[in-house]
């Protein structure tokens, strides 16, 4: 369970190490027409869960109850998620699981989902640098839009 919610945070909500470290149970919820999971610390923010996570990272968090979806007992420990991407490793050949290519997969089924390859052709920008400029004064939308835009909402 507790690998299926490190694989359901990284690849369903984009969570990388830091954020990792400090998800419980607790904080993954149905609201707004998905599943959200509070993310804390540094950059405490709401992120919408893709929806074919849905029901594993539910499961996961069901599991972990109050405690820490990805193991342990103490957040501020550095590599939280070392020991558990340890265990997975059988041994079969296939490549290490990585939190940052989790994060990757994420964000570029979220790329796809708001149309950004079309948006950055049509409007001729090929630098992620500009979007940076042109979103600087930008206000997000809400928990709803962004569940509904990042393909949140519930099956």
């Amino acid at each position: 369970m507790r690998a299926a919610g490190l694989a359901c945070l990284g690849a369903g909500a984009g969570l990388i190490r830091g954020d990792l470290r400090d998800v419980r149970g607790s904080d993954v919820v149905c609201r707004s027409g998905g599943v959200i999971v509070t993310v804390r610390g540094g950059r405490p923010r709401a992120v919408p869960v893709l929806a074919r996570y849905h029901a594993r990272l539910l499961a996961a968090a069901r599991f972990a109850g109050s405690a820490l979806v990805c193991g342990g007992t103490d957040p501020g420990r550095r590599n939280l998620t070392n020991p558990l991407v340890r265990a997975l490793d059988g041994g079969t050949g296939l490549p290490r699981l990585d939190t940052s290519r989790l994060r990757a997969t994420w964000l570029a089924e979220c790329a796809e989902l708001l149309g950004l390859a079309t948006f950055m052709h049509a409007a001729g920008i090929s630098c992620s640098q500009r979007l940076g400029d042109l979103v600087a004064g930008l206000e997000p939308a809400g928990e709803a839009e962004a569940v509904r835009l990042l393909g949140g909402g519930r099956r």
